[in-house]
């Protein structure tokens, strides 16, 4: 597909289009900023109490009482690295005796600094996922120099595998940034049709890492046959901060240590007791909990907007890009979109903050891997403190109308997007 719904032509680095509001990453970071003025007006006028996170991601630091001099990038490399290595495979589902771990400042810099090292310039490589693969295994392939094909489930892979003269690297995403999933039998042809072409297999492991074996009982990373595997520690049942762990063959694993040191891109050991509480406390029940509440906030938004207008995955509900500027347009009556449908969904999350307090997961990811508004992974304790579901659904719909209005006055949605409440 190269045009969304509207006829806009999709960005190539991205699976929706840009429009002229919200053209790049430096729009996306000035978004961000309006974004951080409502967020700090909230807490002084109402108290911090008045945000909710709700984004489904845990980007805290979460400690037990600790020696505070043991946070220190030497000492606390010394007293916790082997605690990280061990719970950090454990996690992974790797072997002590073959895989190792490296811990990195986020995961996008785990899947550049392995591509850096196992893509080599015009290596044949082929990305396959339930949808789409996310924009920083675009980027880390290009960045390694590779040729990449990006397919989606294994029909499309298989087919692709064929045309090719020869394969180089496999880039899998088990849980697309969709939120569908790969299932376990074509992971594992897959795996198969890439170890027959002699490719190596690197997985971005985001939320599958934990979603697949906890809500589907499949494997963990390194068990399903790759070579190396990276998830984020901010991601369903872990509880941050936000780093990347990648695990996988021990000597590949020794080369992108090295030169992620040499790029500046490993994290602050200091921060390592995080890291090891988050991977001893991490509870797979907490993964379910968090997609049984996001389903009750499903069950309540259907009643308003409809089932049609809603895209569910067994873990997500989501409302489309392309749906969210129609209904605007609708509750608007508007004829002709003003904006793309990437931009509708920016002022939807932004006036979800702005008037409810909630910080949804469209304001987490710079660029945003997807269009969509994305309700996942809630925490039960938050929803019930914001007022339930049936509340949030209310706020919702009550911003779809208040974007409409937006929508019909001239840059209406770019100074809501752009301009700082004073």
């Amino acid at each position: 597909m190269t045009n969304d719904r509207f006829g806009n032509p999709i960005s190539s680095d991205f699976a929706y289009a840009r429009g002229e509001i919200l053209p790049d990453t430096a729009s996306d970071l000035a978004k961000m900023r309006t974004a951080w003025a409502i967020m700090r007006d909230r807490r002084e006028r109402l108290g911090p109490d008045s945000l909710y996170l709700l984004s489904g991601l845990e980007r805290n630091l979460q400690l037990d009482p600790i020696d505070l001099d043991v946070l220190d990038d030497e000492i606390a490399s010394a007293l916790f690295m082997d605690d990280v290595t061990r719970l950090g495979l454990e996690h992974m589902g790797g072997d002590p005796d073959r895989h190792d771990i490296m811990v990195f400042n986020r995961l996008t810099a785990a899947l550049l600094t392995a591509a850096d090292v196992m893509i080599n310039p015009g290596d044949t490589v082929i990305g396959v996922s339930p949808r789409y693969c996310h924009p920083a295994v675009v980027r880390a392939v290009a960045h390694g120099g590779g040729d990449f094909t990006d397919t989606a489930g294994f029909a499309e892979f298989e087919t692709a595998m064929k045309a090719a003269d020869h394969v180089d690297i496999v880039f899998m995403t088990r849980l697309s940034v969709s939120y569908e999933i790969l299932d376990e039998r074509d992971i594992s042809r897959i795996v198969g049709l890439a170890r027959e072409r002699g490719a190596r297999i690197i997985v971005d492991d985001a939320g599958g890492a934990r979603v697949g074996p906890a809500v589907f009982g499949q494997a963990r990373t390194l068990e399903l046959g790759v070579d190396v595997g990276a998830t984020g520690l901010d991601k369903y049942g872990t509880t941050g901060p936000r780093l990347g762990l990648l695990a996988g063959d021990r000597e590949t694993v020794a080369k992108i240590r090295a030169r992620a040191f040499e790029m500046g891109v490993e994290a602050r050991q200091m921060l390592y007791p995080a890291v090891v509480q988050s991977l001893r406390d991490y509870d797979p029940e907490r993964v379910r909990e968090r997609v049984a509440a996001t389903k009750t906030v499903a069950e309540e938004l259907r009643k308003r907007v409809g089932g049609n207008r809603l895209f569910e995955t067994p873990v997500t509900v989501q409302l489309t890009a392309e749906d969210i500027l129609e209904m605007a347009m609708e509750r608007a009556g508007l004829d002709e979109p003003p904006v793309v449908p990437y931009e509708a969904t920016a002022g939807l999350a932004m006036l979800m903050l702005l008037e409810y307090g909630i910080l949804s997961v469209h304001f987490a990811g710079l660029p945003p891997g997807t269009a969509a508004l994305m309700i996942k992974f809630v925490p039960p304790d938050t929803l019930e403190r914001f007022g339930g579901p049936a509340r949030m659904a209310d706020a919702i719909d009550d911003c779809l109308g208040k974007l409409g209005d937006h929508l019909k006055q001239p840059g209406g949605l770019k100074e809501l997007l752009l301009t700082a409440p004073a």
